[in-house]
């Protein structure tokens, strides 16, 4: 930085406090605050801040041998990495592919779709489907399958692959019956887009098994996944799960999909694969997949993917999620903050929506609680209680367009898988502080608590 003048371009509107060290859930910065991370940074960090086993893991990699093309040499590491994490996906016979984050992840696996039908002559396949209101990576074919219109707009031109399935919401549910019914409804729903588009010509439904950021830890009703894993298999159509939030214990199983039992043809991982320590992500393919694409090759590859310093610090992570219990501790602990949350929040004149599992949680934000009524895009509420928590030394994860894919406000809580029940306690004290210096500020949310139920919602 010269003449205080930063030469970073950054993300979002600064300025930023400066972060220097960090110690399980905790963040400290150069004036010496400290900020509790419920959110887990991107709802990324797993096993903690200041790992010093983490650390160890990659320093010693690093030091026999920091980098090899993967077109040129396997390593230990990777092979090592590949095997562990082979025993916890929930694929058949699976086949890891590394990567260096949920984006690149995910435009992998669109483009592993695309080769293993292509391999198998039908190059017809090229639609892929995915929600409403949902988001997948910044990269442009990510991008594509994103419902997030003020995402989109400067890249529209380069978009359009994509067909739309409802979204999966309890709190704001499109079934016209709901809460009867909903399962195979949304089944129903799939079978129409399918018809309309031509089975022969979709590629793979991609969908978050738990939702993440866009839809704040959205459940789909019983039954969901059993219909839509089947209609896919009926049709020919891969399914792709996105569990770029959801996987790594953060739900209180290895993976979201362990909740339903069902088996993707193909999974998409990052955040939590590594708990920030190391860019990585990774794209994992059933034998069955990688059987038809492996003969031809599969024409795709980054600079750094297979990195054995990333392997290294993934079977680090891997390695203390196990011995330490975290996933056990995350369904535990989920409990513990759920209550809390529930307890300290149901009645607030902000919030409409509690929900989530294991330390994956979301508070959806409300304009008016007897009509669910959202909070406009440009009200800005999201970012506001995000602002009063940061003061609060709390740091939380906005989002907005959950109720109609540009407006609606939710903040998404997503803490390290270590957290204890007494910073739990900080954690909800602290956030239901800054709902309240929001709530108290009636030129920001006074003129909305009149809104009008959107149309089609219950």
């Amino acid at each position: 930085m010269a003449d205080g003048v930063s030469s970073v371009f950054r993300r979002g509107p600064g300025p930023h406090p400066v972060a220097v060290r960090g110690e399980g859930v905790w963040i400290e910065d150069d004036v010496g605050r400290r900020y509790l991370d419920a959110a887990g940074g991107a709802v990324a960090v797993g096993v903690g801040h200041g790992d010093a086993e983490v650390v160890a893991a990659i320093t010693a990699q690093a030091g026999r041998l920091a980098y090899v093309h993967g077109t040129a040499f396997t390593t230990t590491a990777a092979e090592a990495y590949a095997s562990a994490l082979a025993r916890l996906l929930p694929i058949e016979d699976p086949r890891v592919y590394p990567v260096s984050g949920g984006s690149e992840a995910m435009e992998s696996a669109l483009k592993v779709a695309r080769s293993f039908h292509v391999a198998r002559g039908e190059t017809d396949r090229t639609v892929f489907l995915a929600r409403r209101r949902s988001y997948h990576g910044s990269t442009i074919a990510a991008l594509d399958l994103s419902d997030r219109p003020n995402l989109r707009r400067p890249y529209e031109p380069w978009l359009g692959a994509t067909e739309r399935i409802p979204a999966v919401s309890e709190f704001r549910c499109e079934n016209p019956d709901h809460p009867s019914g909903c399962a195979a409804w949304h089944v129903a729903a799939l079978e129409r887009v399918i018809d309309q588009v031509g089975a022969g010509r979709v590629a793979a439904l991609v969908a978050e098994p738990i939702g993440g950021a866009a839809s704040g830890a959205a459940m789909p009703p019983a039954g969901y996944w059993d219909g839509v894993a089947a209609t896919c298999r009926r049709h020919g159509i891969l399914l792709i799960a996105d569990e770029v939030m959801s996987g790594f214990g953060r739900t209180g199983r290895w993976f979201a999909c362990d909740h339903f039992g069902v088996r993707p043809d193909v999974l998409v991982a990052g955040k939590g694969a590594s708990s920030g320590y190391w860019p990585l992500g990774l794209c994992a393919v059933s034998g069955a997949v990688h059987d038809a694409v492996a003969p031809a090759g599969f024409v795709h590859g980054f600079t750094w993917s297979h990195h054995p310093v990333g392997a290294a610090a993934g079977l680090a992570v891997l390695t203390a999620i196990t011995e330490r219990g975290l996933v056990e501790a995350a369904e535990r602990q989920g409990r513990v903050l759920s209550a809390r949350l529930g307890a300290t929040l149901a009645g607030h004149p902000l919030v409409g929506d509690i929900r989530g599992i294991g330390l994956l949680m979301a508070i959806e934000l409300v304009a008016d609680r007897a009509t669910m009524a959202p909070f406009p895009h440009r009200a800005g509420v999201a970012a506001a209680v995000t602002a009063a928590a940061k003061r609060l030394g709390l740091l939380i994860y906005p989002s907005t367009g959950c109720a109609d894919g540009t407006d609606g406000d939710l903040v998404l809580l997503g803490p390290p898988l270590s957290i204890s029940t007494a910073e739990i306690g900080i954690l909800v004290d602290r956030l239901a502080a800054a709902l309240d210096e929001v709530s108290s500020n009636a030129a920001l949310t006074g003129r909305y608590h009149d809104a009008q139920p959107e149309k089609g919602l219950r």
